[in-house]
């Protein structure tokens, strides 16, 4: 498998990418200040999963198809931007009945819709798509066992590394929340701007110019 050493500079690298604030964390936090601690770890959940299903299939070459299609790449990109803006025009819609809710009770939200909206969130993400195809591979020692279990195990420690810093940027986000739901005033305010974070991103991610390598 791959040496120790190798793995040690993977992850110190891994860790300065995931720890800038991207598309995740923005999605993360959106989440955290419009509906709680909860959600915001439900919402960490299923882009976990969506990553993972991401590094399996980059481990297996599926995700190299994409990466050398510019068509494929730019339809999972604007699906993935589109749902964002999506969300956060809802969020942003019912604002006004979230604080109405808020004021007495935390928002309740279907925990599978939760996971549902997190994982499609992850799995379309074209930051993480191009991170994994253009970063894991470098990594890679082909005289050291399986490439595709070596892809694996590299995309799971980029994982669970994000998961941990989304875990903390949900607890800053869930207490601001807390300070935000004394007033109706605030939560409509925390509502409309985790909404806008959602829309923002979605667009960022619209015209963000990253493309994958072509053959």
């Amino acid at each position: 498998m791959i040496a120790q050493e190798t793995l040690l500079t993977f992850a110190v690298a891994a860790f300065v990418m995931v720890a800038i604030p991207g598309p995740t964390v923005l999605f993360t936090i959106g989440r955290a200040m419009a509906l709680g601690r909860m959600g915001g770890f439900l919402s960490i959940l299923g882009t976990a999963i969506g990553s993972i299903v991401l590094v399996m299939a980059v481990a297996l070459g599926v995700g190299t198809v994409i990466a050398q299609s510019i068509v494929l790449f730019m339809i999972v990109k604007v699906l993935g931007a589109g749902y964002l803006i999506f969300l956060g025009i809802q969020a942003i819609r019912h604002r006004k009945g979230a604080a109405r809710t808020m004021a007495t009770a935390p928002a309740k939200r279907s925990g599978w819709r939760l996971l549902t909206e997190g994982f499609v969130v992850g799995i379309t993400n074209p930051k993480s798509i191009a991170f994994f195809l253009a970063i894991l591979p470098q990594f890679v020692d082909l005289e050291s066992g399986s490439v595709p279990a070596q892809l694996f195990l590299l995309g799971a420690i980029v994982v669970t590394i994000g998961v941990t810093c989304d875990a903390v940027w949900v607890l800053l986000a869930s207490a601001a929340r807390d300070w935000f739901g004394r007033s109706p005033r605030r939560i409509e305010a925390m509502g409309a701007t985790g909404g806008g974070l959602m829309i923002a991103l979605g667009a960022f991610l619209l015209v963000w110019g990253e493309k994958p390598a072509t053959a």
